[in-house]
């Protein structure tokens, strides 16, 4: 009993401690502390929202803590360690579906109205589990119907036409009530890579989460697939709906009985986009899931590290320069109205003078940045390069993604966490609306 009382006594310290200290932070849930890395050291995990941002996720934290006892044996907290210091609080999930056998204990704190339900949003900071989908036997892979895409003019364009195109596939397969086989390798346009060229290999779950999806929909990885199908196809007589047309819709395609649907694109653009299924008629039919795709945890990892390291307590910039800025054409104002003396003259009056300000860009100088230094702290994301380096966890979960080879933190990474760290700031200023009268799009295109 008397230890039963200690532990409790340590919770609740550590606990004030904690909310003392990070003020600008809504508390969900604390987890038991367990023992650090010495006997004055305990480590404990918690669950955290910011108070302001647009962000949508709740986040994890496991921090060291220093303990001290004083003469008349009180106890004390002397020191909290940084962003994920305290490793031994951090449960590590089983395989499998779901969260896994591991265990861990939170106690709840007063929660309010927008976390009623917690399970709707991303938990941040705990162990991601994306272990490819299995086969899991014969008689239950022969009865399953699938949806195959193939081929098309999608690869290597843009993240967001490839977000476009698979959420209309990954709607189709939700409508037709059918496992979705896809490619998990993903070709990273050029616009995102260093080397100026489009880069093939690229891991879904480099960029994407697949633990939701799969827990959100039925997939199946299309190497997976293709293997079971070479084996049992002729024995248990599985068939084949071949589709060539993309004005085939789904609708038309409901009744079809076969196992698996191919839609097969050639070669001509833009009618071999595979979002061109989901146009015309279908549109108002057929709903592209855009809640089953969220960004990679491990990304937003990364961002909560970059927003903990101040506190919580910044605005965020953004600042889109790079090619728009150099094209006078479709954005005649842009490069003026991002300048400098012209972000000055903006800030001043919507930020308050000594406030960190984040600054999500595409320029790559971002010394052009240093006369706003005069008036407030400036913060870029490659200040935060540790969090991605050879010693991160990051390095080491994606490296074992990728057969243990490293992995770059490319252009669409930058961008991921550029946008997420920007969208945690107290305030928001955008480009588009705040900075400039330019449109997004170009001209005429607002």
């Amino acid at each position: 009993m008397t230890r039963l009382i200690a532990v409790i006594d340590l919770f609740h310290l550590l606990m004030r401690a904690t909310i003392e200290k990070f003020k600008d932070i809504h508390f969900y849930r604390f987890g038991k502390p367990v023992r650090g890395d010495n006997d004055s050291s305990c480590h404990m995990a918690w669950r955290y929202r910011p108070n302001e941002g647009k962000a949508a996720a709740f986040n994890k934290d496991y921090r060291s803590f220093t303990v001290a006892r004083s003469e008349n044996c009180t106890v004390s907290v002397v020191g909290i360690g940084e962003y994920h210091s305290g490793g031994n609080a951090r449960k590590r999930k089983g395989k499998g579906k779901g969260t896994g056998t591991a265990k861990e204990v939170f106690d709840k704190m007063p929660a309010r109205a927008e976390d009623n339900n917690p399970s709707a949003l991303p938990e941040v900071g705990e162990t991601v589990n994306d272990e490819l989908p299995v086969i899991e036997s014969e008689s239950l892979f022969s009865r399953g119907k699938y949806l195959i895409y193939s081929g098309g003019g999608d690869r290597c364009k843009s993240m967001h036409q490839y977000l476009w195109s698979f959420t209309c596939m990954l709607g189709e397969a939700q409508y037709l009530n059918r496992t979705l086989v896809m490619d998990l390798s993903v070709c990273l346009s050029k616009i995102y890579s260093s080397s100026g060229v489009d880069e093939e290999g690229k891991d879904f779950r480099f960029y994407f989460d697949l633990e939701h999806l799969k827990d959100s929909a039925s997939v199946l990885d299309q190497s997976q697939f293709w293997s079971g199908w070479t084996k049992w196809q002729e024995k248990d007589r599985l068939s084949l709906h071949l589709v060539e047309d993309f004005r085939v819709t789904p609708m038309k395609l409901a009744e079809v009985k076969d196992s698996l649907i191919m839609r097969k694109f050639g070669s001509v653009e833009p009618d071999n986009y595979w979002y061109r299924v989901c146009e015309g008629e279908t549109e108002s039919v057929v709903q592209r899931p855009w809640h089953m795709i969220r960004k990679s945890r491990r990304l937003l990892d990364v961002a909560s590290g970059i927003t903990s390291r101040m506190n919580w307590d910044f605005d965020g910039v953004r600042v889109e320069r790079g090619e728009k800025a150099k094209n006078t054409k479709l954005w005649p104002n842009l490069d003026k109205d991002t300048s400098p003396k012209a972000l000055m003259a903006i800030l001043r009056d919507k930020i308050d003078d000594g406030r960190n300000i984040y600054i999500a860009t595409n320029e790559r100088d971002v010394s052009v940045f240093d006369p706003l230094k005069e008036k407030y702290s400036t913060h870029f994301l490659d200040e935060y390069k540790d969090l991605w380096d050879v010693n991160s966890d990051w390095y080491d979960e994606t490296t074992k993604l990728n057969n243990g080879n490293a992995v770059e933190f490319d252009g669409y990474m930058r961008m991921s966490v550029d946008t997420e760290v920007f969208l945690k700031g107290k305030k928001q200023i955008e480009t588009f609306n705040d900075l400039t009268k330019d449109c997004k799009d170009g001209i005429n295109r607002c």
